[in-house]
């Protein structure tokens, strides 16, 4: 499964929250609260998604250096297919 392209999708909704957390930050008062529970139910979605991100950049790492690792025993045992 190829999560990248998350990537900009994850990298926008973090931006809107720290917009937004900055904003908050800033003018507490100005929030109300009804917003304020919006604002931390998106921050925790934004965690979520940049956790599930990196794991899933973790397994593509892991992905091509199997890959990586396969083709060059191929090479260096001299049992290409392609040849």
């Amino acid at each position: 499964m190829d999560f990248t392209p998350l990537i900009p999708i994850v990298a926008i909704a973090a931006f809107t929250v720290l917009r937004l957390a900055k904003l908050r930050a800033s003018h507490p008062e100005a929030l109300p609260g009804a917003s304020a529970a919006r604002l931390e139910a998106l921050e925790h979605d934004v965690q979520a998604l940049q956790q599930e991100l990196a794991e899933t950049q973790e397994r593509l790492d892991f992905a091509e250096r199997l890959l990586s690792t396969a083709r060059d025993e191929g090479r260096i045992g001299g049992h290409r297919s392609d040849t």
